[in-house]
């Protein structure tokens, strides 16, 4: 069973930083391309950033780009989203996704207000 924890949510003020993981257990992390994704409130989920398998290619969001960046490591079945100069547009609950299955986490909230 696939299963994904996302981890390093909170409040923030405009213009910091913060480093969300995701846990995942359940199937072969190394074989799996993953993205995380948002959803804020009142509004769908959107795409946010995407990653292969080995972590060798990313892309990201227009409106996320130059600001954050998706990493994972592969020995610790351990996906990560640094957030950089966050906005108060940011404002969401933070998943992460297997691409094959589709399984997405509980989510992390991530709140940027002053």
């Amino acid at each position: 069973e696939v299963q994904l924890v996302e981890s390093g949510g909170g409040l923030v003020q405009p213009g910091g930083s913060l480093r969300l993981s995701c846990a995942a257990s359940g199937f072969t992390f190394s074989y799996s391309p993953m993205r995380w994704v948002r959803q804020a409130p009142g509004k769908g989920l959107e795409w946010v950033s995407l990653i292969n398998s080995l972590g060798a290619s990313t892309s990201y969001a227009a409106f996320v780009k130059g600001r954050f960046t998706i990493s994972r490591d592969n020995a610790k079945n351990t996906l990560y989203l640094q957030m950089n100069s966050l906005k108060v547009e940011d404002t969401a609950v933070y998943y992460c996704e297997e691409l094959y299955s589709g399984s997405r986490g509980q989510g992390t909230q991530v709140t940027v207000s002053s």
